[in-house]
This record gives C-alpha cells, structure tokens and sequence, in this order.
C-alpha cells in the first residue's frame, strides 16, 4: 500500500485556482502525491501549465488551465473542460487572491487595486461556486474557500481586503446551509504567512500593523529580528509554542486535511494560527 495515498483523496479530481505558485501550486503538488488529479487554474497560463506538467513528470495525473477568476463565462468553460476531460469534478478550491492593503486615506492610489480586489477575492470566488453548483448538487462535491483572519473583524489598513474576506465567510456559510446534503463547504482563515506572493499586492506596508492591535511593539521587534537574521530559534521553530509565522505548507498541511475526509463528513470552518504571533484579531 502506498501510504502517501488516502482513500479520500485518490482518484479525486481538484480543482484550484491561483495554482501556478504560493498556496495553490503547493496544493496541487500535495494532493497529487496522495493519488487525486489535480487542476490548477491561474491567470498564468503557462505557470498553471508548468506546475501541470512537473505533476506529470513525477508520475501524476494534472492538468493546467488559463483562467481569469474575474471572467465568469470563462470559469464555466473550464469546469465543463474538467468534467468533459475526467468525467467528474469533486473539489473546487477558491485560492486565487490579492492583498492589496492600505488606509482608507489612500484611496486616491488604491482604489483601483482595491477595484480589483473586490472582483478577485469575491467575484472570484462567486465564479467558482457557480461553475460547479450545479454539478456538486447530483453528484456530491466540495468548495473550500479560502479567506483570512482579516476579514474576522474591521482593521485599520484592510477596510477593502477585509471586507472581501468576511464576505467570503459569509457566502461560505450560507452557501453550506442551502447546499446541506448535497455540498459540503469548507472556510479555512489563515493568520499571516511568510514566503507567498500576497506580500507583492500591499500597498502600503505599514498598514499591516493595526492587525497586532497592543502588541504592535512585539510585533515590530519580531519583524526587526526577521530582517536583521535574529529571529530566535523557538520563534522560528513549528514545533514550539513561540513560533512566530506561519509557512505556507502549515496552511497548505490544514487545507489538504480539510479535503481528506469522507465526503460525508465537513470540517466547515477552520483558522490557522501561529501560536507565538502577535496577531490579535
């Protein structure tokens, strides 16, 4: 028996948006070397393609699909290419994001990345639902969307991002209501994370200090000890209490957890933490 297989995840075919890099290709990687054929869909076409192809090569099934989230006829076309390739679709993750952070004071410069926000982050999502409801209503199936502990409450800094991400939470949970017992439907709301391309998409830096409400002082020495190299080891070291961030395989480790059940049973809303951060809400 091959114990990197699970008998919830192979054979399963998952789809992921914002798949050719951070979360999303970490995912489709995952998932693929426990048996289920991902697809990763991304605006990078031909990132979506590599991340496919490197699947393959390594003796797994994957496929890669260009896709703007924002292109609603176009996130039909694609499920139905899925269905139509493999004959099933059983899990849609809602990954693909942005973060562009700032103050409502900057709105002359962020409206546009904002604009932008608000149709990826849920439009987005909206998409994707619609995409696979239908099918996931007959035959059973899974969306696990994506959000983040911003959209928990209102923080200076993220009023836009915020509001997209406690959207989704909303969505998330009605979507679970009227679907019960067709859909199961998963909310997994990272804390922060290092090392993923939302850090590229802030527009302005500081605005991601309200978050540590009073333990923005902790909070500004931890990330001083980051720059400078200093980061103590327990700070640094999952398996300690004071880790301090999160990688992006600690959230990637919950969301394939979350897929890796038996369809009849939902963890429907899940948050991930580091345990010594300084992030409040």
């Amino acid at each position: 028996m091959d114990l990197h297989k699970s008998r919830h995840l192979d054979g399963k075919v998952i789809v992921i948006t914002g798949a050719a890099a951070g979360f999303g290709a970490l995912i489709a990687t995952r998932v693929a070397a426990r048996g289920a054929i991902p697809v990763a869909l991304d605006v990078d076409a031909d990132g979506a393609g590599k991340v496919a192809a490197a699947i393959e090569a390594d003796g797994g099934r994957a496929l890669g699909i260009g896709l703007d989230v924002r292109d609603r006829p176009a996130f039909a076309a694609a499920a139905a290419q899925v269905i139509s390739t493999f004959g099933r679709l059983d899990v849609l993750v809602n990954n693909a994001g942005v973060m562009p952070l700032a103050f409502l004071a900057d709105h002359a410069r962020a409206a546009e990345a904002w604009d932008r926000a608000i149709d990826i982050n849920l439009k987005g999502v909206l998409h994707g639902v619609y995409a696979v409801y239908d099918h996931m209503s007959e035959h059973g199936g899974h969306i696990v969307n994506i959000s983040s502990i911003y959209g928990n409450s209102g923080v200076a800094g993220a009023a836009v991002y915020g509001a997209t991400k406690a959207a989704v939470a909303t969505l998330s949970n009605a979507l679970r209501v009227e679907s019960q017992g067709k859909i199961k439907v998963t909310l997994v709301r990272p804390s922060g994370v290092l090392g993923t391309n939302l850090s590229g998409t802030i527009i302005d830096g500081s605005a991601a200090a309200p978050l540590a409400a009073h333990r923005i002082a902790s909070w500004q020495e931890h990330i001083t000890e980051l720059r400078e190299g200093r980061l103590p080891t327990a700070a640094r070291d999952p398996e300690q209490t004071p880790y301090w961030t999160l990688a992006p395989n600690d959230v990637v480790d919950a969301v394939v957890h979350v897929i890796d059940q038996p369809l009849g049973v939902a963890i429907t809303d899940l948050t991930v933490r580091a345990t010594g951060e300084d992030y409040v809400y």
